[in-house]
């Protein structure tokens, strides 16, 4: 009798039905033709791109490649967002249920005893108290025929923002990916900067002993002796604040990797990675491969479906009901013909006045269409200026690290010659110390330029989507079927 129901609703719902409400169509936004910064990037063909999935291994780094298979199985930050899925998914379902009808049954056994007194009815004379079981198996049908498409418009702004979801799903990934792998290198460049100032420390602490000598033999006084200490003790406070840089940014791993942070532990290893070729694609694909510009999109849609909705409501719902059943005092005759009992019917409910609540929801949901049409247009401009801006970076730190390469000679040039002609005697120690801080902050300046180099990298990966693309979120959608419809 179940499956007779739900095929008789899905006959009713073969009615022709004319969804009201604005046919959707995606925001035009403006795309420049090409990318204005000029790069020695090439552009990418059809089977040269940027890695699926795992972008990362582009830049050939297999501690980098365990911590984000880590990061992508146990970051709390995604499992969240899977969570959100999971409810928009389900939440998809709930409202595709309206296309069906809702049949129920509530089967009950009563043992009851009439009063003798009760009021007359009809031409009765006389009364007397009546003592009988009642047997029922009841079953209630209701259904809206959606004629006007109000049930059929909530279901696919149900599926836009379960897409939405999925694409919001693939964005987090992209951003915990791309956190981690700036941070990796950020830990790497400060394990090199570390190297730097330890080497400069153990130069410091020979010239040092050089000047306690010759301060010993007379040859100089205690002037240089206490230069070079204060040189040597501030170089010691940065070794100090880069430790303490480096413990941030390995927690912060840990963080992502969804682990506590004094359970993990980074070993220390040289910046020795540079920066990857990465295939450029035109700005008009940008907005197919960035997951959060695709989020903003499926959220234009879902909100244009539901100005049809609120556009419905000025329209007559046209619900059917229908009661049927079995009712009996003998529970052996409970399913004999004449314990059968049934009605049918429907209604119409026509809004006439409403006090312009109508008119409110529906101004309502088009200044939601438009917010979102605006939030869709900025993610897109903001996508744009982040690609120009790694673009951009990427160049003068090109630029900037051949440059910085030669000031490290030239600092270490002069460091050689300072010591050099002091140990001579022709100049004071002064200028060794001011060529070893030369040398230092050359040597470090150069260091911060290969970890921004690596960082920026990272930031145009992430900028250009990370080898995603929304083709991936077409099939993503809650498709009513009768399974479904008679699942509880």
């Amino acid at each position: 009798m179940k499956s007779r129901f739900v095929a008789l609703a899905l006959l009713a719902s073969s009615v022709g039905a004319y969804p009201v409400g604005p046919k959707y169509k995606k925001p035009e936004v403006t795309i420049p033709a090409n990318w204005q910064t000029p790069a020695p990037w090439h552009e990418a063909s059809p089977v040269d791109s940027i890695p699926k999935g795992a972008w990362w291994t582009l830049f050939g780094d297999a501690e980098l490649n365990q911590y984000e298979e880590r990061a992508f199985a146990n970051s709390q930050t995604a499992k969240a967002a899977l969570a959100r899925l999971s409810e928009a998914r389900a939440s998809a379902r709930i409202t595709s249920s309206g296309l069906y009808p809702e049949l129920d049954a509530q089967p009950s056994a009563e043992r009851q005893r009439i009063s003798g007194n009760r009021p007359l009815v009809g031409s009765a004379s006389q009364l007397f108290p009546v003592t009988q079981n009642v047997f029922t198996i009841p079953f209630t049908l209701n259904y809206e025929l959606d004629l006007f498409g109000r049930v059929r418009r909530n279901v696919e702004s149900a599926n836009e923002q379960y897409q939405a979801s999925a694409a919001d799903l693939e964005n987090v990934r992209l951003l915990v990916s791309s956190d981690l792998a700036a941070d990796y290198f950020q830990l790497r460049e400060t394990d090199a900067e570390i190297a730097v100032v330890q080497r400069s420390i153990e130069f410091q602490l020979r010239g040092l002993q050089l000047v306690q000598q010759r301060h010993e033999g007379g040859a100089v006084s205690g002037l240089d002796v206490a230069q070079q200490q204060s040189v040597l003790d501030s170089t010691n406070t940065q070794l100090y604040l880069l430790q303490q840089q480096r413990a941030q940014y390995e927690h912060a791993i840990a963080l992502l990797q969804g682990l506590p942070a004094s359970q993990f532990k980074a070993p220390v290893r040289a910046l020795d990675a540079s920066p990857p070729v990465i295939p450029l694609s035109l700005p008009s694909d940008l907005l197919q491969r960035r997951p959060d510009i695709a989020t903003a999109e499926r959220s234009v849609a879902a909100a244009n479906t539901r100005i049809g909705v609120a556009r419905a409501s000025f329209y007559p719902s046209i619900p059917l009901s229908g009661s049927g059943g079995l009712q009996s005092r003998d529970i052996a005759s409970l399913f004999d013909a004449p314990s059968a009992l049934w009605s049918i019917g429907f209604s119409a409910l026509e809004p006439l006045f409403a006090g312009g609540r109508l008119h409110g929801q529906l101004d309502f949901a088009r200044g939601v269409y438009e917010e979102d049409v605006a939030n869709y247009r900025e993610s897109a401009l903001v996508a744009f200026q982040q690609v120009e801006d790694a673009l951009s970076g990427l160049n003068a730190l090109s630029s900037a690290a051949e440059s910085q390469k030669r000031a490290v000679d030239d600092a270490e040039r002069s460091l050689a010659l300072s010591t050099a002609r002091y140990t001579g005697g022709l100049v004071t120690y002064l200028d060794v110390i001011t060529a070893q801080e030369q040398t230092l902050t050359s040597e470090r300046l150069a260091t911060q330029i290969m970890g921004q180099r690596l960082v920026t990298s990272v930031y145009l990966v992430k900028a250009l989507g990370g080898g995603w693309d929304a083709s991936s979120i077409a099939a993503v959608g809650v498709k009513p079927s009768l399974k479904q419809a008679v699942q509880q």
